[in-house]
C-alpha cells in the first residue's frame, strides 16, 4: 500500500488568480483581442518586424515575470512536500509551479517558458528579464547579442511543434498515474488535451476542475466547477489521506 501518483495538469485558468489572463475563457485574451493570436504565431512573428515589436510590448504589458504563485500553486507544492508522489504537466509558461516550490524535475512545461528567450538562429538562451529591459530602453525588436539573429520567447508558438522529449515525459506520467487532475484548462489544445483521455484509458481517476465544460467531462469521475483557488486546495487535502 502506498500513496497514489497524482498528476496535476494545469491550464491558463490556474494562473488567473495570479493576474495572468487566460486565452480562451469568456474574458480570454483571444476573445478580447483576436489579432493578438498573430503575435504568438511563428510564421507571422518571423516574417514581420512589426509583429515582433507588438509581441515584445505585449509581454511587457502582461508582466508575467512579476506574477506570484496563488493558493492553487501553493497547494500543489504542499501536496508534493507531504510525501505524495506528484508530477505537474502544464500548458502554462509562467513558471509559477516552480516558484511555489515544485521541484523543476517534476514539472513538464509542454509549451515552454516565458521566463527565457531563445535565439532562432544560434539557439542561445538568456533570461526574459534582460530582453524586456532592452525593450524598455528603446529596442523595439532586440536581436541576439551572440549572432544577431531573431529572438523569441522560450515558449512554443502556434505553428511550432512541442518538444518531443517533454511530450514523451508527459505521456509516461499520464499512463502511469492513479489520479489525473485537469485544472483550469479548456482541454481543447491538442496534443496536450489528449493526456486527460490517455490517463482515463489507463485506469486513472480523472478529476476536472474548470469553470466551463470541457470535451473530456463525460470521461471524468468528478467535475468541479468551483473557483480554482479554493476548490483545488480542498481537493488536494482530500487526496493526502488516500492510499492505493
Amino acid at each position: 500500500m502506498g500513496k497514489p501518483l497524482v498528476v496535476v495538469f494545469s491550464g491558463a485558468g490556474m494562473s488567473t488568480d495570479s493576474g495572468i489572463p487566460d486565452y480562451r475563457g469568456p474574458q480570454g485574451l483571444w476573445r478580447r483581442e483576436p489579432g493578438a493570436e498573430k503575435l504568438v504565431t511563428y510564421e507571422y512573428y518571423m516574417e514581420d518586424r512589426e509583429v515582433r515589436r507588438r509581441s515584445w510590448l505585449m509581454r511587457a504589458e502582461i508582466a508575467a515575470l512579476d506574477a506570484r504563485p496563488n493558493a492553487a500553486h501553493v497547494a500543489v507544492a504542499e501536496l508534493e512536500r507531504s510525501g505524495t508522489p506528484v508530477r505537474v504537466v502544464t500548458q502554462n509558461v509562467d513558471g509559477l509551479h516552480q516558484l511555489a516550490g515544485m521541484p523543476e524535475r517534476k514539472v513538464s512545461e509542454l509549451h515552454g517558458t516565458a521566463r527565457a528567450v531563445v535565439c532562432t538562429r544560434c539557439l542561445v538562451r538568456s533570461p526574459m528579464a534582460e530582453t524586456l529591459d532592452r525593450v524598455a530602453a528603446g529596442e523595439p525588436d532586440p536581436a541576439c547579442l551572440n549572432c544577431g539573429g531573431i529572438l523569441k520567447a522560450g515558449t512554443v508558438m502556434f505553428g511550432e511543434r512541442l518538444d518531443p522529449e517533454v511530450l514523451a515525459q508527459a505521456m509516461a506520467v499520464a499512463k502511469g498515474c492513479e489520479v489525473f487532475i485537469a485544472v483550469g484548462s479548456t482541454l481543447q489544445v491538442q496534443p496536450a488535451a489528449s493526456l486527460a483521455g490517455i490517463a482515463a484509458e489507463h485506469g486513472a481517476r480523472l478529476i476536472i476542475v474548470n469553470a466551463e465544460e470541457t470535451p473530456y467531462d463525460p470521461l471524468a469521475d468528478e467535475v468541479i466547477r468551483e473557483p480554482i483557488g479554493t476548490a483545488l486546495p480542498k481537493l488536494l487535502d482530500r487526496l493526502q489521506d488516500v492510499q492505493v
